[in-house]
């Protein structure tokens, strides 16, 4: 199963948090209390996100942490990469040769690499911003036994009949 961890979920909620109200400045420990996640786990992910360029630190009494930039311009692909490294679906999507002593003979790898394209770009498309706006439940539909957005789900029948 393809999964995010647990930081970079924590992550994304942490940063919906400050992109609702992006003018403020949050230390670590209101961010956990407001959050209602661990502060060692906050700080952890605050000083991660700082490090790549995501929030800005600010020391003092009115210090604290902000978004770098505005929310629509930090995407989804970045705040993963930041947290778990970049998105690779599989080892061998590196453009270096891997560890894997298949690769050489490996049918599927190219395939791979599209699939990693497509994600990445998915990922990429989506915003923070788009993040804190949550999809109204009338725009979800069911699609496999699974809600989808609407637009998503139209989408991806058309891709399949065309």
């Amino acid at each position: 199963m393809f999964r995010i961890n647990k930081q970079t979920d924590y992550g994304i909620v942490l940063l919906t948090h400050l992109a609702a109200a992006s003018e403020e400045r949050y230390n670590a420990p209101d961010l956990a209390a407001e959050t209602g996640l661990p502060l060692p786990m906050v700080s952890k992910i605050l000083k991660l996100l700082v490090k790549d360029g995501i929030l800005t630190s600010h020391r003092g009494v009115k210090g604290g942490y902000a978004l770098a930039r505005n929310p629509s311009r930090i995407s989804v692909e970045e705040i993963i990469a930041a947290l778990e490294g970049p998105v690779a679906i599989t080892e061998c999507i590196e453009a270096a040769p891997t560890e894997c002593e298949h690769e050489p003979l490996c049918p599927t790898r190219t395939n791979w690499q599209k699939i990693n394209h497509a994600v990445r770009q998915a990922l990429q498309g989506i915003t923070l911003e788009e993040m804190t706006q949550p999809i109204p439940q009338e725009k979800l539909v069911t699609l496999g036994g699974r809600l989808r957005s609407s637009d998503a789900s139209a989408r991806e029948m058309n891709s399949i009949t065309t």
